[in-house]
């Protein structure tokens, strides 16, 4: 028999796949999907959650007053990992429950930052770009065995990434605020601080959350320590660099190249950076692979059923104020 529970989906993606409406409306009786189109935030939001207990987001920004207009809902399932748009304090504080899963589509996303290192270093962006515009010049770019990579975050998605370097032979730096000693033990990892990583590695790619301790961390300041050369991956949160600074380092030739996939506003507004030679952008595609999809949705619908208090499920440094 099907739960009768009311249950609004707000997330566009999950809302458009037909193996995840089948298989969330073969659990429940009252589901309805976001249809329109849009991202819901504001009224908007309120209008569509209004009378259910449990709801499904995604990009859907949920501050305190929202959730504060929405005394019938218990619980909320996340669709995807990051949790920044959603005031957790507040969720306590109103005894809304949690259905969260981190690092479901930590694969997708190491991929994309792989792939994304091999095209930088090859310089495939400024390759195709000479190309379509009629030039012929056979560029000469670089490997990725044996270089330096410096992964900011070493949480689901950059313990991936660095099993998947293992085949590179790379000198793996980190820097992350929790020590996974054992983890770094035993892939040959070296934990550093901040200002080392920025400095040593020709690779150097974001994997942390936004909030109030990493947005805009990488400045002009930081960007400044980096190699001459040396490349930026950011698959995590677009807040988390400086657009116009990394775009200055990038037509100066301080950086070698960058490959976004994430933006402080999306869609993106900063048309400079978009059209650079040696920037590879992405429509924050990371974790948005069929198989991704198909993992963060059925982990969203059981999120729905096995949800917990927030400080039960995520860690503190998480939680940090926005």
């Amino acid at each position: 028999m099907k739960d009768p529970t009311a249950v609004a989906v707000a997330s566009r993606s999950f809302s458009r796949h037909p193996v995840l409406r089948e298989e969330l409306m073969s659990r429940y009786s009252r589901v309805r999907f976001n249809d329109s189109g849009e991202t819901l935030a504001g009224e908007n939001l309120v209008g569509f959650l209004a009378g259910s207990v449990k709801a499904i987001t995604a990009l859907e920004p949920l501050d305190e007053k929202t959730l504060s207009s929405l005394p019938d809902l218990r619980v909320i399932a996340k669709y995807g990992v990051g949790l920044d748009m959603i005031d957790l304090d507040a969720m306590e504080r109103l005894g809304i429950l949690l259905g969260w899963t981190g690092g479901v589509n930590r694969r997708s996303v190491a991929e994309l930052t792989l792939s994304s290192m091999i095209a930088l270093l090859h310089r495939l962006p400024e390759s195709g770009s000479d190309l379509r515009s009629g030039v012929w010049r056979q560029i000469r770019g670089r490997q990725l065995t044996d270089k330096t990579v410096g992964i900011i975050g070493c949480g689901n998605i950059g313990k991936d990434l660095i099993i998947l370097l293992k085949p590179f032979g790379c000198r793996i730096l980190a820097n992350d605020i929790v020590d996974y000693a054992e983890f770094y033990r035993e892939h040959g990892v070296t934990p550093v601080g901040l200002e080392e990583l920025l400095s040593s590695a020709d690779v150097v790619t974001l994997h942390v959350p936004l909030n109030g301790s990493t947005r805009n961390m990488i400045n002009a300041g930081s960007m400044a320590l980096m190699k001459e050369g040396a490349c930026l991956i950011n698959m995590a949160r677009g807040g988390l660099v400086d657009e116009t600074g990394l775009l200055e380092m990038l037509r100066e030739h301080r950086l070698g190249g960058a490959a976004l996939d994430v933006f402080n506003s999306e869609p993106p507004d900063n048309p400079g950076l978009l059209n650079l030679p040696n920037v590879i952008v992405t429509s924050h595609i990371g974790g948005s692979t069929e198989e991704a999809v198909l993992a963060m949705g059925r982990a969203a619908i059981d999120g729905l059923e096995n949800a917990a208090r927030v400080s039960s499920i995520v860690p503190d440094y998480l939680r940090v104020s926005r």
